[in-house]
């Protein structure tokens, strides 16, 4: 068989490795791609988002399954246009994606079928969304409507950051067009917990958990970023907390869907707190995580191209989705700066990391030379998996400890928190 993967970041790197595992998976073509994906894939140099490109190539070089994982060109409806020319895809389409696509969409979804999410309102006009935040309950939480890279996000704990947020997003149009309208919400407290599931529009099948670390510093200080690491599972996610997701958000968020003319079918992301009330919807999204992927999918017994294609004929009730018992590390290795202004093309030594770990490209090249460089914020994810969480995070900081380059960062904590609570049984 011959797949298609759109992306070029460590979740489609992540993906490619998986799906390569099925013996029936004879090439691999990736739109973009990156200079590590190289090395497992095709690598064909169009943006994923150009969606007239993407239809032209397969045209002309026809494959047998089709994978899009980011957010923009599901968004796009690239799953739509794919069908249009028969390709069987893993992904949802345009108006399904929207879950993710529109803050707004998701949370008058939640709130006509009772699905449990933060209080909110929400605004086209910065003028009233600015007198709404001088008098609102703090610490309050302002988001972009659309799509913002995982940055569209903003906790305000002061009157002056929430109306700089305002600002930022409505009147300074920091993110473009997804700012135009915003979503104020209430601040949730409680443990948080990410939860992607393959979901055929009639049955969900949860992964196994995990636990994001979004903040660039340690101790969860500095800047939102697209996450600079993860472990799986999450020690919050119990299985009673598991037994209400089920119960409470999954299921009602499929048959919503369904109600509503959109059936999601694909991998559906669930972003949740678990506080006091009970777990909470923080967010959806209508693809696989980055970087949860790079801790889901190395636990995942069960093939992964078996269960992707069961989603898109809606055989998944009958298709054993499977994990280890295990545990698993990412450590994400950033260039200096990044969220904010970075440098690229500093040349990467990899020493003896990928002997050690997993090591999944997100944002890599090849310069003039030939040589491994930096092209991206987020630059490699080290994975590790083990028996116990502790021996998954030193195995994967011991391979991210080979890792050189310039300005590398990264935080030294990941994972420190579920582990304390594993030790004392806290939330």
């Amino acid at each position: 068989m011959k797949i298609l993967v759109i992306g070029g970041g460590g979740r489609e790197h992540a993906i490619i490795r998986k799906l390569k595992e099925n013996p029936e998976v004879t090439e691999v073509v990736a739109i973009p791609g990156n200079a590590g994906i190289a090395r497992d894939a095709e690598c064909v140099s169009i943006k994923a988002t150009d969606i007239d490109g993407i239809v032209d190539y397969v045209k002309a070089h026809p494959v047998d399954f089709a994978v899009v994982a980011p957010d923009d060109p599901l968004a796009l409806g690239c799953v739509d246009r794919l069908h249009a020319l028969g390709v069987p895809c893993f992904g949802p389409d345009a108006k399904a994606a929207r879950i993710e696509a529109s803050k707004v969409f998701a949370k008058d979804l939640m709130k006509k079928y009772g699905i449990p999410t933060a209080a909110y309102e929400v605004f086209d006009d910065p003028k009233a969304a600015l007198e709404y935040v001088r008098t609102c309950p703090l610490p309050t939480v302002v988001k972009a409507d659309g799509l913002a890279l995982g940055k569209g996000v903003v906790i305000c704990f002061s009157r002056q950051d929430a109306e700089a947020a305002v600002t930022a997003a409505m009147v300074e149009s920091v993110f473009g067009k997804s700012g135009s309208r915003i979503v104020i919400e209430e601040f949730l407290e409680g443990p948080e917990v990410s939860v992607l599931s393959f979901t055929d529009g009639h049955v969900v099948k949860p992964m196994v958990s995990s636990m994001d670390h979004k903040r660039a510093g340690d101790n969860d200080t500095g800047l939102n970023t697209g996450g600079m690491g993860t472990i799986a599972p999450n020690p919050c996610y119990t299985p009673e907390v598991a037994k209400r997701c089920m119960d409470e958000i999954f299921l009602p968020t499929i048959h919503a869907m369904a109600q509503e003319g959109c059936p999601f079918k694909g991998c559906l992301y669930f972003g949740l707190m678990v506080t006091k009330d009970g777990p909470k919807v923080i967010e959806y999204n209508c693809r696989f995580g980055d970087p949860e992927t790079q801790v889901v999918l190395p636990l995942l017994k069960s093939d992964l191209l078996t269960v992707m294609r069961a989603v898109e004929n809606e055989t998944l009730a009958d298709t054993p989705v499977e994990f280890s018992d295990g545990a698993a590390c990412c450590v994400m290795l950033a260039s200096g700066g990044y969220p904010g202004k970075y440098e690229k093309g500093k040349v990467i030594d990899m020493g003896r990391a990928e002997e050690m770990a997993q090591v999944y490209h997100s944002g890599t090249a090849r310069n003039e030379s030939g040589a491994l460089v930096t092209a991206g914020g987020r630059v490699l994810g080290v994975s590790c998996t083990a028996d116990t969480l502790e021996e998954a995070i030193q195995k994967a900081y011991a391979a991210a400890a080979e890792i050189k380059w310039d300005g590398m960062t990264l935080r030294h904590d990941i994972g420190r928190r579920a582990l304390s609570i594993l030790n004392k049984g806290e939330m």
